[in-house]
C-alpha cells in the first residue's frame, strides 16, 4: 500500500491488536476503550473469548488466529513461525480498514509487521515493566533488585556480553521472519519495539532511574477487567487481606491454600478468589475467611491492609492502584521482577514460590503487617498518581499525536 495520510477530521481509525491472555488483552482493551470515548473508530483485532467485551466497549471485533504465545508439547508451533502464519489475515484485516494507526501488544507482532507492509504508523504497548534493561541493571525477570553500590553494578555488567548474544539470536530470527515477509532486516536489537512510539503501561516509581530510550513513554496503569458480582468481606474490624491468584498460573491453587491455612488463627479477616477455577480439592476458608469463585478486585481492594498475589503486573497494578501494599509470590514469567520491584519501592514483601507453605505464608502476613504503616503510605502515594496521571488517556494523547506526525517519533 501507498504512503496515507492522516484522517482529515479529528477521528481516527485505529487497529489494535493483542492476542493471548488477560495480561496482554485487558490492558489493550483499557486503551480501545478510552479511543473510542475520544471519538474515533477502534478496531480490536484479539481472541475470540475477548469479543462480546470488545463489542461492548464500542470497538468492531476482528478474531485474531489462536496460537500459544510459547510453544506446548501438542503445538511445538516456535512464536515466530505463528508470527508469520498470523500476519497474512491480520494484514488482510487492516488493509479492509486502513487505519491511520496501528497499535500492538509486545508479544503480538503480527500486526506490527502487516502495518509495516501496508506502509501505517506502528506503536507498542508494553503492558508492563519495560523489559529493556539499561547499564548497571541485573538481567530482567530474575527478580534481583537493582544494586545498591559500584561493585554490584560491575558484577551485573559482566552478564552483558551473553545476554547481547541471546538479543543478537533473537534479531537473526526476527529478520529471518521479516525476509520470509518480504521485510528489509533490522540493525537494532529489541527490534519487535516500534521505534516511534512504545507506550510502557506501568507506574514510573516501579521503574529504576535510567536515561529512557526516544519514543519510549511510561504512561501508567492500563488497568481493565471484566464485570464481576460485588462480594463483601467477612464482617468484623480486623486487617482485611486478599488473596487473588494468577489468572493463568497454579493450577493446584497452592497459593490460595497456604494462604488460607497459613492465616487461620491470624486476627485477620480474609477475602479469596478461585478466578473461576473449581477447587482440585475441597478448600476449607476458617471462620474469618470467604472463599468466592470470582469477584472483581478493585471494590474489594479499596479497604484491604494486604494484597497477596503471584505478582502479575495486572494484579499488582490494580493493588498500587487502590493504595494497598503488596505481597509477592512470584510464579514465573516476569513475577519476579515485579516482586523485587515492590521490594526495591518499598511497596510489599516477597515470599519465593519454591518456599511456599503454610508456614511461611503466615510468616511473610506478618511480615508484612508489621511493616504495614510505611508500606501503605507508599501505596498511597502511587493511587494518588493514578489518579492524576490516566494510563488509557496519555497513552491516546501519544497515538494521537503520532498519526498527526505521519509516523514520526512521539
Amino acid at each position: 500500500m501507498s504512503e496515507r495520510e492522516p484522517s482529515q477530521s479529528s477521528s481516527l481509525r485505529i487497529f489494535l491488536g493483542a492476542f493471548g491472555q488477560p495480561g496482554h488483552a485487558f490492558p489493550m482493551l483499557a486503551l480501545g476503550q478510552r479511543l473510542v470515548q475520544r471519538g474515533h473508530v477502534v478496531t480490536y483485532e484479539t481472541w475470540e473469548r475477548w469479543r462480546a467485551h470488545v463489542v461492548a466497549a464500542g470497538m468492531e471485533f476482528v478474531p485474531a488466529p489462536e496460537y500459544p504465545v510459547f510453544p506446548t508439547r501438542q503445538q511445538p508451533l516456535k512464536p515466530y513461525e505463528a508470527v508469520v502464519r498470523a500476519t497474512s489475515p491480520t494484514r488482510e484485516a487492516i488493509s479492509a480498514r486502513e487505519p491511520d494507526v496501528v497499535v500492538h501488544d509486545i508479544l503480538t507482532l503480527a500486526p506490527a509487521m502487516a502495518a509495516e507492509l501496508e506502509g501505517i504508523p506502528t506503536a507498542t504497548v508494553v503492558p508492563h515493566l519495560f523489559p529493556v534493561t539499561a547499564p548497571g541493571f541485573a538481567p530482567y525477570s530474575i527478580g534481583a533488585r537493582l544494586p545498591h553500590t559500584r561493585a554490584g553494578s560491575m558484577f551485573w555488567g559482566m552478564f552483558g556480553r551473553p545476554l547481547e548474544k541471546g538479543l543478537r539470536q533473537g534479531r537473526e530470527e526476527l529478520n529471518e521472519t521479516r525476509r520470509r515477509l518480504g521485510l528489509a532486516p533490522l540493525d537494532r536489537l529489541h527490534g519487535g519495539l516500534s521505534a516511534d512510539l512504545c507506550l510502557v503501561a506501568t507506574f514510573p516509581q516501579l521503574e529504576y532511574p535510567r536515561q529512557w530510550p526516544s519514543g519510549v513513554h511510561v504512561v501508567g496503569p492500563m488497568l481493565w477487567e471484566p464485570p464481576a458480582p460485588g462480594v463483601s468481606p467477612p464482617p468484623g474490624g480486623d486487617p482485611l487481606v486478599v488473596v487473588a491468584p494468577s489468572t493463568s498460573h497454579d493450577p493446584d491453587q497452592r497459593l490460595i491454600r497456604a494462604s488460607l491455612e497459613g492465616m487461620r488463627g491470624l486476627r485477620v479477616r480474609v477475602l479469596a478468589s478461585l478466578d473461576r477455577r473449581p477447587a482440585v480439592i475441597p478448600i476449607r476458608a476458617g471462620p474469618r475467611a470467604r472463599l468466592v469463585n470470582w469477584m472483581s478486585y478493585r471494590d474489594p481492594m479499596e479497604g484491604a491492609a494486604l494484597v497477596i498475589c503471584h505478582a502479575g503486573h495486572g494484579t499488582v497494578a490494580r493493588a498500587l492502584e487502590r493504595g494497598v501494599p503488596v505481597l509477592a509470590v512470584p510464579h514465573s514469567g516476569d513475577m519476579a521482577e515485579n516482586a523485587a520491584r515492590l521490594d526495591w519501592a518499598g511497596l510489599g514483601v516477597r515470599l519465593p514460590w519454591r518456599f511456599v507453605s503454610p508456614a511461611t505464608m503466615r510468616l511473610a502476613v506478618e511480615r508484612a503487617l508489621a511493616r504495614r504503616e510505611p508500606m501503605t503510605a507508599r501505596a498511597r502515594h502511587l493511587a494518588a498518581w493514578a489518579a492524576a496521571n490516566d494510563g488509557p488517556t496519555r497513552a491516546a494523547e501519544l497515538i494521537e499525536r503520532l498519526a498527526a506526525s505521519g509516523g514520526q517519533r512521539a
